[in-house]
């Protein structure tokens, strides 16, 4: 399937950059950094009580929201990471007796990956960690705007995981 545009995915504009956009891309990049590496997911883990870096978490968070067990490439695409990454966090977490590798019942030549017991248990204590925290934020934040927030967040996941999985498969980069 072509790209939408006649600019690669992934490419910058040929024109300048709509000012709104400008602005609000210095707002997401520190969001993020908030969440994912600063101190809010440093807590989060520590209430989790599971001594954990970021990438072996996101694994159990990949798992955590899956409906069931998850093939290595499945939890590589929630993650946007590569196969091989999200293999030696697995194997770093079965060591650990946080996941377990379970068979495919529709191709029993492949695993699937589930947590166990104390796996769920430790990743529920790091979303609830999170929850706490953003219900606390957003306490002030009429009904509608909060539900804004979700609808809008949805929407740019969406759209900039679609636009990755284009640059994806054009292998552009």
């Amino acid at each position: 399937m072509p790209p939408e545009s006649a600019e690669s995915p992934g490419q910058p504009p040929s024109e300048e950059p709509p000012a709104d956009l400008l602005a609000v891309l210095p707002r997401i990049i520190q969001f993020s950094a908030a969440v994912t590496k600063g101190r809010l997911a440093e807590r989060a883990t520590e209430a989790a009580g599971l001594p954990l870096d970021r990438p072996a978490m996101g694994v159990l968070l990949s798992l955590r929201t899956a409906d069931g067990p998850l093939r290595i490439g499945e939890i590589a695409d929630r993650m946007q990471v590569v196969g091989p990454h999200v293999t030696r966090q697995v194997q770093a977490l079965e060591k650990r007796g946080l996941v377990r590798r379970v068979a495919d019942p529709h191709d029993r030549r492949a695993s699937l990956i589930e947590p166990t017991e104390a796996g769920a248990e430790g990743a529920n204590r790091y979303v609830a960690s999170l929850l706490g925290w953003f219900t606390e934020a957003l306490t002030d934040w009429p009904p509608q705007d909060r539900d804004d927030l979700a609808r809008l967040l949805a929407r740019l996941v969406d759209d900039v995981t679609a636009r990755l999985a284009r640059f994806d498969e054009y292998g552009e980069g």
